[in-house]
């Protein structure tokens, strides 16, 4: 008991030397698109299960085609190739591009393209949201 008592007082005298410093962790953010990534990634590739789609040569999670990369070389000033979007992160940065101030529904149509089956396409990433 009293060597008990002898430990407690001498570690009660040991601290950590005082710090002046502040540690702020930065937070990657709120990315209110974020549920839209999801859909879109579901009905694209079924969340990447299906990373290639040779009918339409488009590749990785959100199924980039090669006019997309072409558009968004030209509005950043890169100089990526298809095969590069089969990395989920460059893929998500690109996507989050063309989001900028849009609605789910007018960025979901607009990834898909045109035509007929554009509404089609909108209420399968409904179903996901």
């Amino acid at each position: 008991m009293i060597l008990t008592l002898i430990f407690s007082l001498f570690f009660g005298l040991l601290s950590a030397p005082p710090s002046t410093s502040v540690v702020i962790f930065a937070s990657e953010g709120i990315c209110p698109y974020e549920p839209l990534i999801r859909a879109v990634v579901m009905v694209e590739s079924n969340n990447g299960k299906y990373l290639f789609n040779p009918d339409e040569n488009a590749v990785g999670y959100f199924q980039v085609r090669e006019v997309r990369v072409k558009d968004y070389n030209k509005r950043m000033g890169t100089d990526y190739v298809l095969s590069d979007f089969y990395d989920y992160e460059l893929s998500r940065r690109m996507f989050l591009h063309y989001c900028q101030g849009r609605s789910f529904e007018s960025v979901a149509k607009s990834w898909n393209g045109s035509g007929p089956k554009v509404q089609d396409y909108w209420l399968k990433v409904q179903r996901h949201l």
